[in-house]
């Protein structure tokens, strides 16, 4: 039996990439300085200690983010978290403590915790999609429907939740939509002229709605043919009708996939559903710091 929800290995983009995000959104918030904390003198002064619980139940993702936030505000703040990245917590769970000056840990506190709350609201939205299909085996996949600059983290929490990334921009690969196609003139069209151009080894998906799509996509030579909003009846002879021609074309299914037709649309044999809801439908999930010395 399949299971997917250990399967994708999540990682964090290099320092590189990711520190200039990270220093940019402590900048925006903290501006020219905070002045709360920083009007408390004894807090600029004072060592002390914090903790994180979770306020819901669900899936953590984003503790290494916050470990690095609290560090870019000042590297001797130790941070000991106490899940691991993927865990499910229950209300009142301690899932994060930390060490260092006042001043830091209160800096720090809203980036962490936005990006935590956030990334983990995703994972465990994610995770329900992922269980209810987990004995079957078709693997779900998000899309490009993120918000501007978090698309990086925001698939990263897609991952630890136990779902795979599809392509993150542009020039992954080549997917041909509709709006493609009628700048084209046709699926067969689109194909001929990009395959042309295209460097080695991108693939090309094609999105189809229909079963005469299907059968034009075939003809080109589609590496990946989506069904897009397709009943699941129909889903069912376009699969029969690509595995008549080919074992090698990957089959991706997408548009209105909710957790009630979920089920139905993978058990048409397709290999992929793509859905933006665990990014962009789920809500936050509540997490709060607390000074305890």
């Amino acid at each position: 039996m399949k299971s997917q929800v250990s399967a994708p290995v999540a990682s964090l983009p290099p320092a590189l990439i990711l520190n200039p995000m990270l220093e940019d959104w402590l900048r925006e918030d903290i501006g020219r300085g905070d002045r709360t904390t920083q009007g408390l003198v004894k807090a600029s002064q004072t060592m002390g200690a914090a903790e994180w619980r979770a306020k819901g139940a669900g899936v953590i993702a984003g503790l290494p983010l916050a470990e690095r936030v609290f560090h870019l505000v000042r590297p001797d703040v130790t941070c000991t978290t106490l899940v691991e990245e993927g865990q499910r917590v229950e209300p009142g769970q301690v899932v994060l403590r930390m060490h260092g000056l006042l001043t830091a840990l209160l800096m720090g506190e809203r980036v962490a915790l936005n990006l935590a709350m956030h990334l983990s609201g995703i994972a465990t939205m994610t995770r329900r999609y992922v269980e209810a299909i987990a004995d079957l085996p078709t693997c779900l996949v998000d899309t490009r429907k993120t918000t501007p600059g978090l698309r990086l983290l925001e698939k990263y929490a897609i991952q630890v939740g136990g779902a795979m990334n599809h392509r993150m921009g542009l020039d992954d690969a080549v997917m041909i939509k509709d709006n493609h196609i009628a700048v084209a003139g046709g699926i067969a069209a689109a194909i001929a002229q990009i395959r042309s151009s295209m460097p080695y080894p991108l693939t090309i998906e094609v999105e189809t709605e229909t079963l005469e799509q299907v059968h034009e996509a075939l003809d080109a030579g589609a590496d990946i043919i989506m069904l897009d909003n397709m009943p699941p009846e129909t889903m069912v002879q376009a699969v029969h009708l690509i595995r008549q021609q080919s074992d090698r074309i990957l089959i991706e299914a997408s548009g209105n996939v909710t957790l009630d037709t979920l089920r139905a649309i993978a058990e048409t044999g397709v290999d992929y559903i793509s859905s933006s809801a665990p990014i962009t439908r789920s809500p936050w999930l509540d997490l709060s710091m607390r000074i305890v010395t």
